[in-house]
Order: C-alpha cells, then structure tokens, then sequence
C-alpha cells in the first residue's frame, strides 16, 4: 500500500467511511452515551465495552452484515472522529443482491450534514465494490429525520409493514424505504 493511501475506504469533502474495528470502542461507546436523548426511542446504539463487542464482532465476522463508521476528515472533535455509522444487514446475494441498512448519528454530528454525505458514500460503495443491487432502508413513520435522510440519499417509499420490528419493548411499525444500483448509477 502507497504511503500516502487513505485510511478510507471512501471520502467525501468532510467524512470518510471505514469498516468497524474492535480498537473503536471506547469511542464509539461514549458517543453512543453522550447521544441518548438524540436515539431515544429509535435505536440503542451499544453504550458499554461488552456491548460493543458483541455488536463489532457481528459486523467484522458475519459475513451477511458490514458496518462503516462515518469518520470526520478534520473535526474540532479531532481528526477521525465517529460522527456516525450505517450497517448493511441480512446481505444476501445470488439473484437477490440485497442488504437492509441501519444508521445513526452521534448527537455532536447531528444537523450538520456529515450523515448525508457518509450515507451516500456508503451507498456508493455498497453497490460499487460490494456489487449489491438493492438496499432497504426501514424507518418508524414517526421518525422524521431518519425520514428526511432516506429521501435526501434518493431512496423512495415502497411500502408499510405493521408491527415490524421489535424495539423498545414493542412491535413497531415502519415505512419501507428502497433504491437500487441503476436509479443512483442514473441521476
């Protein structure tokens, strides 16, 4: 590798992405505590070392899941700091070429536009060296930003499904959001 090569595995002006490693947890899980309220009732990010663990070991081994941590390039919080992540999950290939995402942003990189950028990089590389076709994007109706995310990375509304997905301590409906490698290759 050339001296001089990224740390990335793709960047935009102001973020990179990268894949998850063990060495992320101390920040990542601080992160994930400073930003509860900014979480609460969407997602549970893990807050905890033991947590963390579990949850980058899923990513980094299992095979029908990738996590990418969207990384500041040059943040007051310092160089490299987790602004966010985005997961593809159940990554199924053969005729399907398919994986359902799953993001987050951290409360200190909220509204200031690094998700967008990082998830359209993600979505990018998804169906670049990945080589998927289709990504899933499922959002509770009530989640507004998510909402506003998926429309700004050009996916569209597919449908709803009742009750899909326990979080929080309740089946929880959500809006299926979709886009697939010829409407991003296309405009």
């Amino acid at each position: 590798m050339p001296h001089n090569a990224s740390r990335y595995l793709a960047e935009g002006p102001r973020v990179g992405i990268r894949h998850f490693t063990y060495e992320d947890g101390a920040e990542f899980t601080a992160r994930a505590r400073e930003s509860k309220d900014l979480h609460h009732p969407w997602l549970f990010p893990p807050d905890t070392a033991q947590a963390y663990e579990a949850y980058a070991a899923r990513l980094i081994e299992d095979p029908t899941k990738a996590g990418f941590l969207i990384c500041e390039k040059d943040a007051g919080a310092g160089p490299g700091a987790i602004a966010g992540f985005v997961n593809i999950n159940n990554i199924v290939h053969g005729g399907f070429m398919s994986g359902a995402l799953g993001y987050g942003a951290f409360a200190h990189a909220a509204g200031r536009g690094l998700m967008r950028e990082g998830l359209d990089l993600v979505v990018r590389y998804a169906f670049g060296p990945m080589r998927l076709h289709r990504l899933e994007i499922n959002v509770q109706p009530g989640n507004a930003a998510s909402i506003a995310l998926a429309r700004a990375c050009g996916f569209h509304l597919e449908g709803f499904s009742p009750r899909m997905l326990h979080i929080d301590g309740a089946w929880r409906d959500h809006q299926r959001w979709a886009v697939t490698a010829e409407s991003v290759t296309s405009g």
